[in-house]
């Protein structure tokens, strides 16, 4: 991404109001960067860290498309969504992590991710998606399965040198923990954050290109209907790449223009990581003034009596 004098503006406050009057506020940082790396847009500071978290998704999903996996064994757009998704444990999306699971041959128990509460398998498992993509890669070039999670793993190894390569840097300079599922995940400047989202949406590779299909055709594999991601992409038929991480992050890519916006919220309220989305959306252009109306009915009003506002803009660097 593109480096010099650091550069910060007015953070975005996201407004709890109940019945007109503020209840709660939400502090929340915006980066919009380009297929190059050059920051657009911002709201607060854009190098500011992060975990990427879920967010990470559709690029651990290149250790996928980059080794030959989705050929050697028959998968297809459908089973790469469900590898980049953050589900809901639904009969449908349960049903396809399984299917990638017995097309390489690879047992269930093999899954490491934890099992949800109230729930009887690692598959319905939110990120379970990613997990047997990963197995399936382990599959594909002989490497132990047993200790896939370890950042020494090659497995992790091949996801984090993809990542490096996009980003530009060496891949010992990044700085990584576990997320929640036990893979892992790592800390990274919002506009970094952004810079891969704008190569998704631009498509800057074939295997990138694949993945961005994969997603915006089957939206509801990426987290499921009613969800924010699903509903984003099902409104905009194509031209808009949602995908949501925990803690606040939400990342969006701008399809054909190589654009990509990250946020995230100081404390991690995933009710005003929507609500700013929207917001941002909108101020961009991004969306329709009837899309917007749509998603701020279902994600900015929360009740009859209470509802989110957001103030304050993206500004031009």
């Amino acid at each position: 991404m593109t480096r010099g004098r650091r550069t910060q503006t007015a953070e975005l406050e996201v407004r709890f109001l109940r019945e007109g009057i503020v209840e709660s506020t939400h502090h929340v940082q915006a980066v919009v960067s380009d297929n190059r790396g050059r920051t657009l847009m911002v709201a607060g500071d854009p190098e500011s860290a992060t975990f990427v978290r879920s967010a990470l998704k559709p690029f651990q999903a290149l250790a996928i498309t980059t080794t030959g996996t989705l050929d050697r064994y028959s998968l297809n757009d459908k089973d790469l969504a469900i590898i980049c998704s953050s589900h809901r444990g639904k009969i449908e999306q349960v049903r396809q992590v399984f299917k990638i699971l017995w097309r390489c041959d690879i047992d269930p128990s093999a899954l490491q991710c934890p099992i949800p509460p109230g729930k009887i398998s690692p598959l319905e498992h939110n990120c379970s998606g990613k997990h047997a993509g990963m197995l399936a890669v382990c599959q594909q070039r002989n490497w132990l399965m047993s200790d896939y999670l370890q950042r020494s793993h090659p497995v992790q190894q091949l996801i984090l040198n993809k990542v490096a390569e996009m980003l530009r840097m060496p891949a010992e300079e990044f700085i990584g923990a576990r997320d929640d599922c036990g893979a892992p995940t790592y800390f990274l400047q919002l506009g970094q954050i952004a810079w891969l989202y704008a190569q998704l949406a631009a498509g800057s590779s074939l295997d990138l290109e694949r993945i961005a299909r994969a997603m915006i055709h089957h939206p509801t594999m990426i987290s499921g209907e009613g969800e924010f991601d699903t509903t984003v992409m099902q409104l905009t038929n194509g031209e808009l790449i949602s995908k949501s991480g925990a803690e606040g992050i939400q990342c969006i890519g701008r399809v054909g223009e190589g654009m990509g916006l990250a946020i995230k919220v100081a404390d991690g309220a995933k009710r005003a990581k929507h609500a700013v989305a929207v917001h941002l959306l909108k101020q961009m252009g991004w969306i329709s003034p009837s899309v917007s109306e749509t998603l701020a009915e279902t994600f900015m009003t929360v009740s009859h009596v209470t509802r989110l506002e957001v103030a304050g803009e993206l500004s031009m660097l």
